[in-house]
């Protein structure tokens, strides 16, 4: 029976993305998940004879392979046979078939064609069928995604809109965000984020064959949503200037960013920062089906030699020596977590996974970082893949301030180590409240266990056999700082001190604060204060000097006294960033040698002033809405 052949399709799309979760993309082609069947009906122009079926053929990529897991080669039973791709015949009449296909929950995510031939004619070449999407699936217990919980796969994997937590840690601030992963055209850009990585430029064919693994995948694209070494999303500025693009802080959304990158044919999008990095990822990673949420981090260190410090070297005045500061410690960095499996590191790793995609430092040569075990970072072990002992640091290293005296010595000075990793925040699943996770990063700051673990931190870095990172250890310990000491809290000072805001801090208004000292002892002590104050990014790099005054304080036993400390407007307003910060420092010297550093971030609000007019009284009611 010659020229047979297959007349139309019908993907039965409602159907099909009703049992796939995947109503809302609104793509041309059948969108699937894996590890699931999805059922379609073919119309023939004549009906197939008695011993003859169709056969089915899929591959997705350049050079698809069934060495690769690329191709599947697959003719229609009456029952699935094996774990990989099956086509099971559900009904046949006269001229129509309908057929079930199902991918194995570890196929290659991706776009795939779909082709069949009649099985007894061998010298026919199959006829294509049309084209499907197919992703990772939460909802499928073998598939290394799977998240049992549906009101968590509601939030993690369909919810389209979310919430990033910013500030500083005494003064949280929620800003929405549109992930927007259902919008027009944002599966085709995400797909073709990881066509264009450097991976699948140089080899194409060993490049789709890994997109099953959720690993590769997450770690491709926190490399593709940075554009350092490649031409990716997003470009990052933490300088304060955002000439030839858009403010980070005016960014709400991932969809227009992802549009401009697409139409712009890959060039990268000014300018984001941590948050703005953190969006677009949370957008690829869900549309992709792996479930993903953003989580902000305040006083987060960037540790830039690796030896778990953020070491500060500060002058007399509290300020910091940007030439001799390798390490910084941010108001806050946002990232993102992923929930899969970690089939690499074993079951006790399972679970959300750290993944950042602020270019900060490199890993294996690229700007990326993770996935690292939130697991493996609570317990300390530094030594699994990947990122750990940077993750580790940015949660719970040691915060050391180094006194740089003009002789070139160095001296530390009191400082709080509990201060790094505080209120870790997410979203809460089902509303906009925050949730504080602290306790899935690390033990209580100052408990047994905490340290305990911290010490075993430290010793798994120090066995890790990478020349790299031993040199720069090295380099750590030639500035002085030893693998012993940094285990050792420094003497604590017999006073204590801290700012205290007297009125909400308001742009456009003075600034009116004190610092409160306090003499912990039964015998007179003479303090020498020196305080200073800074404009600053939101990554606490100081932009302009608004404060520099020195008292002498004389605090007998057990005495409190207050400092007045006031900022007028016009010292702070032409040097003040769209981040709005001050970091206010005071250096105490006490007479017999001990040193504290206080410190004390602000984040000045906007508020406008509306005028509502009331009946019988014309411009009274003022009322001030932040």
């Amino acid at each position: 029976m010659a020229g047979i052949r297959v007349t139309q399709v019908d993907w039965q799309r409602l159907r099909n993305s009703a049992a796939h979760h995947t109503q809302e993309y609104p793509c041309p082609e059948l969108v699937v998940r894996r590890g699931q069947k999805f059922t379609f009906t073919l119309e023939l122009n004549k009906s197939l004879e008695f011993a003859e079926t169709l056969i089915f053929t899929v591959e997705t990529g350049p050079q698809a392979s069934e060495a690769l897991h690329t191709k599947a080669v697959l003719q229609t039973s009456e029952l699935e046979v094996d774990d990989g791709w099956t086509a099971v015949k559900e009904a046949q009449t006269e001229n129509t078939m309908t057929v079930s296909l199902a991918s194995p929950p570890d196929a290659v995510i991706g776009r795939y064609q779909l082709s069949a031939r009649v099985s007894s004619r061998r010298k026919q070449s199959d006829r294509k069928l049309g084209k499907f999407v197919l992703l990772f699936n939460p909802w499928c217990p073998e598939d290394a995604v799977f998240l049992a919980s549906e009101e968590e796969r509601q939030e993690y994997v369909l919810s389209d809109s979310g919430i990033i937590f910013r500030g500083v840690e005494k003064h949280i601030r929620a800003q929405g965000w549109n992930f927007g992963q259902f919008e027009e055209d944002i599966l085709n850009i995400c797909l073709s984020i990881l066509d264009r990585s450097p991976s699948h430029q140089d080899d194409p064919a060993t490049d789709v064959s890994r997109r099953h693994d959720p690993i590769y995948i997450t770690r491709a694209v926190s490399a593709m949503v940075n554009s350092n070494d490649d031409r990716g999303v997003v470009q990052g500025q933490w300088q304060g200037k955002y000439g030839g693009g858009t403010s980070p802080l005016q960014w709400r959304g991932s969809v227009a960013i992802l549009h401009k990158w697409f139409k712009g044919r890959f060039k990268p999008v000014r300018y984001g920062q941590c948050w703005v990095f953190a969006g677009v990822m949370c957008t690829v990673l869900r549309c992709l089906g792996i479930a993903t949420r953003i989580v902000s981090n305040f006083n987060s260190a960037h540790d830039t030699d690796r030896n778990l410090s953020v070491d500060k070297y500060v002058d007399s005045f509290g300020r910091t020596l940007e030439d001799l500061t390798e390490d910084s410690m941010w108001n806050f960095h946002v990232w993102n977590e992923s929930w899969f499996a970690r089939q690499d590191l074993g079951p006790s790793y399972n679970g959300w996974q750290v993944l950042d995609a602020t270019p900060q430092e490199e890993s294996e040569g690229v700007f990326r970082c993770g996935p690292a075990s939130v697991t493996a970072i609570r317990e300390g072990d530094l030594h699994l893949a990947h990122d750990g002992p940077f993750v580790f640091a940015e949660v719970n290293a040691d915060y050391i301030t180094w006194l740089w005296t003009e002789d070139g010595s160095r001296e530390r000075v009191y400082s709080d180590t509990k201060k790094i990793g505080r209120r870790i925040s997410t979203k809460a699943v089902g509303s906009d409240s925050r949730v504080d996770i602290t306790s899935l990063y690390k033990y209580p700051e100052g408990s047994r266990k905490e340290r305990q673990v911290y010490s075993k931190a430290m010793k798994k870095l120090f066995s890790l056999e990478a020349s790299g990172r031993r040199a720069r250890v090295r380099r750590a310990r030639g500035r002085g700082l030893r693998r012993d000491n940094l285990l050792e809290p420094a003497a604590k000072p017999s006073i204590t001190g801290k700012f205290k805001v007297l009125e909400p801090p308001v742009l456009g208004h003075d600034l009116r604060l004190a610092l409160c000292l306090a003499n912990l002892t039964s015998r007179t002590q003479r303090v020498q204060v020196n305080l200073s104050g800074a404009t600053i990014l939101y990554t606490r790099r100081p932009v302009a000097e608004i404060l520099h005054t020195s008292h002498a304080v004389k605090l007998g036993p057990e005495e409190e006294k207050k400092i007045p400390v006031e900022i007028s407007h016009s010292q702070y307003k032409e040097d003040l960033t769209e981040d709005k910060k001050i970091l206010l420092a005071a250096m105490c010297l006490v007479t017999k040698g001990e040193k504290l550093l206080v410190e004390k971030d602000i984040t000045l609000e906007d508020f406008i002033t509306i005028k509502r007019a009331q009946p019988g009284a014309p411009g009274e009611g003022l009322s001030s809405v932040q």
